[in-house]
Order: C-alpha cells, then structure tokens, then sequence
C-alpha cells in the first residue's frame, strides 16, 4: 500500500477511505466516517487545484486567442507556464487525476471564457470579433497542458 501513496495520491486517498468505510465494524474506537471523510478531502484538494490552473490556463488561452494586443501576451504566456508546471507537479504525485482533464476543460471552459472576455473588456479590448473568437474556443488536453500556444488573431 505504501507504494501507491507514492505513486498517485489521489488514488490512494480513495482506497484508503473506502478500506476505512468496509473496517466500520471493526471494534477500534475511530470515527470511522469522518476519517474516511478526512482522508477523502485530501485527495480532492488535488483535484481543485487541478480545476484552478486549469482555468486560468483556459483564461489566458482565450485572451491569446481573441486578443490582438501585443503588450500583455507575454504575461499570459508566462502565467500559462507557471500553471502548467503546477499541473505536472499534480499529476506527478496523482497520475490518476491526467483521465479527468478532458472532464475538467469541459467544466471549465466556458467560466474561463467570461473572465478571460471580462478581462479584455476591461482594458477596452472586447470587440465584437473578440468576443466572437472567445465564444467559439475550444481547446484540447494536450493545448492546455502541453506546450502549444495559440497564434496571435489577425
């Protein structure tokens, strides 16, 4: 068992709560539930941060997509950097969280497309074929968590 908490947490956490749930029975003086609980919420924050960086990385992705300002897309590349190299970290400790990128993208896409158009539209940058180009992106695991950047729009 000790060799799966050091290949993928996540998965861990879970065996580990659903042991503790079957030990309920067990005549050891433990709040079972709570443990299992407990244990549970560790491998989620996992997950959450997962779901973070990944929205921001969608955030900044539609704004280098929609956007034609030269000026801020060197931050966004950088902060896509930084939330990636967040990612690999995860998926180190907790490879059995990579099955649910696709899932994430999916929920987060479009909560990062309106922060990514509220951004723009702050700076006064939200043109109608912006705000067009932000609607219509889509992107793939290996966009978001590889290396791929999106070309300037014309």
């Amino acid at each position: 068992m000790s060799g799966l908490y050091d290949r993928d947490f996540v998965l861990w956490t879970e065996e580990q709560a659903t042991a503790l749930r079957r030990a309920k029975g067990a005549n050891l003086p433990l709040d079972w539930e709570n443990l299992a609980e407990e244990i549970e919420s560790l491998g989620k924050s996992d997950r959450r941060a997962l779901h973070s960086h990944i929205r921001r990385i969608l955030r900044h992705l539609v704004k280098l997509t929609a956007s034609s300002a030269e000026a801020p897309r060197r931050g966004w590349r950088l902060t896509i950097r930084e939330a990636r190299n967040e990612i690999a970290i995860i998926l180190r400790d907790s490879p059995s969280l990579r099955r649910e990128i696709d899932g994430i993208i999916a929920d987060e896409t479009s909560l990062a497309a309106d922060l990514g158009a509220a951004d723009l539209e702050e700076h006064g940058e939200l043109t109608s074929a912006a705000r067009e180009r932000l609607e219509q992106a889509r992107f793939t695991a290996d966009q978001v968590v590889g290396d791929w950047f999106p070309a300037a729009p014309p």
